[in-house]
């Protein structure tokens, strides 16, 4: 049996891994936990790494993400997500047009229940991630981010707007602190460094899994 009916609804507290990081494959591995014990409840695993390391690191989030009940997307490598027996596919904005590909590609392979997300900025996004038959949606920025300085930030508002719109589960992704959680409330979110920064990975995440 497969590990894709661990995923009943749309994540609550999201966590995006950092290729950026430069960390040894124990120590992320070890950050991950801590997060998942703190209530992160999906995992998206998003690196630049050669295939066998990123076998290797799939094979152990996955083993991860099952243990704590939680759910494992993979960005872009629809054939680690078959390897791995992963819940999501995560495109950029880039492939929304090739979501409907991706969906045919998994449905070839037996994975009839594999999510995709796409990555949206914009209402057009949003509307086309829709029209191509996306699950779910990470809608960024919400509030200014270091790693996107030129991009202007949605708001608190622009996005319930947008989210409310979409037709689909919407997540607040850019700039989410645990401090500005809150003012999302009743959302998810997907975090970085807001818990792959955090000197305490697990309170961090029972910080951002305050819904309210």
């Amino acid at each position: 049996m497969g590990h894709q009916a661990i995923l009943k609804r749309s994540p609550r507290l999201l966590l995006i891994t950092d290729s950026r990081l430069d960390l040894r494959l124990d120590r992320k591995l070890e950050i991950l936990e801590q997060a998942l014990r703190g209530g992160v409840d999906a995992i998206l695993l998003r690196e630049r790494l050669d295939k066998p390391q990123w076998l290797a690191l799939a094979a152990e989030t996955r083993a991860l993400t099952a243990s704590h009940g939680a759910s494992l997307f993979i960005h872009t490598h629809a054939d680690i997500v078959a390897a791995v027996d992963a819940d999501g596919l995560h495109l950029p904005s880039r492939m929304i047009d090739d979501v409907p590909a991706a969906r045919q590609w998994l449905q070839d392979h037996g994975l009839d229940n594999v999510l995709i997300s796409v990555a949206c900025h914009d209402a057009d996004e949003l509307r086309r991630a829709g029209k191509r038959g996306s699950d779910l949606a990470l809608l960024s920025p919400v509030f200014p981010t270091r790693s996107h300085p030129d991009r202007p930030a949605l708001g608190v508002e622009r996005f319930r707007e947008l989210a409310r719109r979409a037709g689909m589960p919407v997540l607040a992704l850019g700039g989410i602190t645990t401090e500005n959680r809150k003012l999302l409330a009743g959302h998810g979110v997907a975090v970085i460094s807001a818990i792959m920064h955090a000197p305490q990975p697990e309170k961090a995440a029972a910080l951002l899994g305050e819904d309210g």
